[in-house]
């Protein structure tokens, strides 16, 4: 089987922001988010409406009562349902953020604050940061207002009354617009965090390679060092053979300096 380079890469673990489960969790927010819209819409069409009437005919007298015409329980879970589930996703969405950026690599806890780049990032990320938990809040206040509208008449709702309370018209819309604002602007605080990791690790990067070829060029290439030291192994020795007839040899086979010549 062959080994490819994607093998070789290092496994980015779960709380790494450009991990896949970072992307679940953010695609999970999203759909919440849609869903919390789609309910409000739904609380918004069945939301209880108040009629008057005037028992002795009269538009203004203290004797007119109201009824009203549900008894509000399907917008009555559905804004919970919304509320819950927005609830959910935005803590989901934060506490795995916190997590993620408290275990990411160096390179981003000591990335430079004062360089342009850092600023504008920290800058975008704040503003997404304070917009989504404003938009939270907003959404979260109205559909607990309507939880509480919805709330009152359960029992007996066809009976009139002298007083009936209701929503205005659009504050359901209004909860799952600025729920749905909110999911994308932590979409949008989750890409300025995934961009500021992308960054900050390129920058270590080229930091690393630059540091290294720094080192590399620091000092000019050493020739190669001279062992005197040279030591023998086994039967490396030289010896030298001293012969005891050389000068029987040299009687025998005569030299160029040697002119007499002796015969046996």
């Amino acid at each position: 089987m062959a080994v490819t380079h994607a093998d070789l890469e290092p496994k980015r673990s779960k709380t790494d922001l450009s991990s896949k489960t970072a992307a679940f969790f953010m695609v999970v927010t999203i759909l919440l988010g849609l869903l919390c819209f789609i309910l409000c819409l739904i609380a918004e069409a069945t939301r209880s409406e108040v009629t008057w009437i005037n028992r002795d005919g009269k538009e203004n007298g203290n004797k007119s009562v109201c009824v009203y015409n549900s008894n509000g329980k399907v917008p009555l879970l559905c804004a919970a349902a919304a509320f819950v589930g927005l609830a959910i996703a935005l803590v989901m969405e934060h506490t795995y953020m916190l997590i993620a950026v408290s275990k990411s690599s160096p390179s981003l806890l000591n990335w430079d604050p004062d360089s342009p780049s850092a600023k504008s990032l920290t800058w975008l990320a704040g503003f997404f940061f304070i917009a989504t938990w404003i938009c939270f809040a907003v959404a979260e206040v109205l559909l607990l207002a309507g939880l509480s509208v919805e709330s009152g008449h359960l029992k007996n709702w066809s009976k009139p009354r002298t007083g009936c309370y209701t929503i205005r018209e659009g504050l359901f819309s209004a909860a799952g617009v600025f729920g749905l604002t909110t999911v994308f602007l932590a979409a949008g605080l989750y890409l300025t965090a995934l961009r500021a990791q992308r960054m900050s690790e390129e920058i270590a990067s080229v930091r690393r390679e630059v540091l290294e070829a720094s080192t590399f060029y620091a000092s000019p290439p050493r020739s190669p060092q001279r062992h005197n030291n040279i030591t023998t192994v086994a039967r490396e020795n030289p010896t030298i053979i001293e012969s005891q007839n050389d000068d029987l040899l040299l009687s025998v086979f005569p030299t160029p300096f040697n002119k007499s010549y002796n015969f046996v």
